[in-house]
């Protein structure tokens, strides 16, 4: 059940968004192939005893079957632009959105803790769901067609392909590539984000760091790679290799790195123990914090600024709550600290569409920040204080951007909020039927290296001149933005998990 709360102009400005805004064995030579540096990811097998359950079971089965969706029968339908899509997940399950209208299209039951991200073309995310990632089709994209781009939409589905490992973390891309993370065993897996598809197995090149630790990668078109540093008891850095596997660059002067996040012109930026450590695609260098023990844990980048946002912890015993953001300008290689007067978290900070630093605090307020100066511009009250639980898997309010709207997750209302952040005012909320807990949202776009657009017009009973196309020149597609809280998101959140 979804109540919306709307003002008539709301109506017009959310009809706007809408136009214009696994088994290692289980199929035969995946062995061979991983010993290759190559990898598939496969359905589940289906359990041997599933026939042999009962009459009752036999009819729970049917009812399920005649429910199942065929991804290939779905139907599609042309949008005049973009249609951004939100996946929140909750216990017990994970639900697909329309972020123009907060309407819920799709719910699907999960297992035990599940988190969700972006994965990196602008139509899919993974769910993290066990000991693997599980791609979902947000349902929404984009292709090339000579000098503009066709959008469409259809519903979402949750898939059964997946990709299989211990302890499954973050999810990133670059370069058109997209990269998966297992804690557990350290093992890489890229894939092209333009051959991401619900209908066909996923072929992911696979390599793996020196020891398995709680860290992060990016494969690069060319062959190369970014990869943290660390084993199961420390973290203290990073290297570059190139396509032969050799080292170029490494430091190893980053203690607990975490959080990853992209810059303009190549850059990678982690965040330290001590501040930053920054690599502009050539070399390593490290943007000193003041205090010996200032944790910067997660990064919120924005499209062409050499200013992230960052959390700010002083606390090396964790007892107390972080009221300080950093801004760290990697140009000046200076930090910029910046006081809230309110307790946040690591799923309070994003970035808007001119680069504000945005971070929800505990005070309810949704407060704006000039990342150049450090100084307060604006702020609007969300919701209710609150305070963060204890237990970095409960739920506790999020944020997420898309262009110039921005999500907002309120979960003791069972509430999802629609800013307008030029306007600064809430546009749309939403009642929802479930606790949200994780949100992360795709934008619809044309991933990067996608098929030219192949449709015959005058079949498709309309001219190009009839209708307005978005062009894809703000290279918004499946870029390094992708993942920026996370990326890019994932949550590049204060522990280790």
């Amino acid at each position: 059940m979804i109540s919306k709360h709307l003002t008539l102009p709301s109506v017009f400005m959310i009809s706007a968004l809408a136009l214009v805004s696994c088994a290692d064995d289980a199929s035969p030579g995946a062995a061979d192939e991983a010993a290759d540096g190559e990898a598939t990811a496969t359905a589940p097998a289906e359990s041997p005893e599933a026939g042999d359950a009962g009459d009752e079971a036999g009819d729970a089965g049917d009812e399920a079957g005649e429910a199942a969706v065929d991804p290939s029968e779905r139907e599609t339908h042309e949008a005049g632009g973009p249609s951004p899509r939100l996946a929140v997940t909750y216990e017990g399950g994970v639900s697909v959105l329309d972020g123009a209208t907060l309407e819920v299209l799709s719910e699907d039951e999960t297992e035990g803790f599940v988190r969700v991200s972006p994965a990196g073309d602008g139509r899919h995310f993974f769910l993290t769901e066990g000991e693997s990632f599980r791609l979902i089709d947000g349902g929404t994209w984009g292709e090339p067609h000579g000098e503009h781009d066709h959008f469409y939409t259809t519903d979402p589905y949750v898939s059964d392909i997946t990709v299989d490992g211990p302890a499954p973390g973050h999810v990133v891309s670059h370069d058109g590539l997209g990269t998966l993370f297992f804690d557990g065993n350290g093992e890489i897996h890229s894939y092209e984000l333009s051959e991401l598809d619900v209908e066909t197995e996923l072929q992911t090149e696979v390599t793996e760091t020196e020891e398995a630790h709680h860290g992060v990668a990016a494969v690069f078109s060319d062959g190369g790679r970014f990869e943290t540093l660390g084993n199961e008891d420390e973290r203290n850095g990073a290297r570059l290799l190139d396509a032969d596997g050799e080292e170029v660059a490494r430091s190893e002067e980053c203690p607990g790195v975490h959080g990853e996040a992209s810059g303009p012109d190549g850059m990678i930026a982690v965040g330290c123990e001590d501040g930053v450590l920054v690599f502009d695609g050539t070399e390593f260098t490290k943007v000193q914090a003041e205090e010996d023990y200032a944790r910067i844990g997660n990064l919120a980048p924005a499209q062409d600024s050499p200013v992230f946002l960052g959390d700010y912890n002083t606390d090396s015993e964790g007892e107390e709550p972080m009221t300080q953001v950093s801004l760290v300008d990697t140009a000046s290689s200076e930090i910029t600290i910046v006081d809230l007067d309110a307790a946040y978290n690591f799923r309070s900070l994003a970035r808007g569409p001119e680069g504000e630093a945005l971070v929800l605090a505990e005070d309810g307020q949704l407060h704006v920040i000039d990342p150049e100066t450090g100084e307060h511009t604006d702020h609007l009250e969300i919701m209710e204080e609150w305070t963060e639980p204890e237990e970095w898997q409960e739920p506790r309010p999020a944020i997420r951007v898309v262009d110039d709207i921005a999500y907002i997750t309120e979960p003791d209302a069972q509430t999802l909020h629609m800013v307008d952040l030029g306007s600064m005012e809430i546009i749309n909320s939403a009642e929802l039927d479930f606790t949200p807990n994780e949100i992360a949202a795709v934008d619809g776009r044309t991933a990067e290296g996608a098929a030219e657009h192949e449709g015959d017009h005058a079949e498709e009973g309309h001219d190009d001149e009839d209708h307005d196309h978005t062009e894809d020149d703000e290279d918004h597609a499946a870029g390094d933005e992708d993942h920026d809280q996370a990326d890019d998101d994932h949550d590049h959140e204060d522990h280790d998990h």
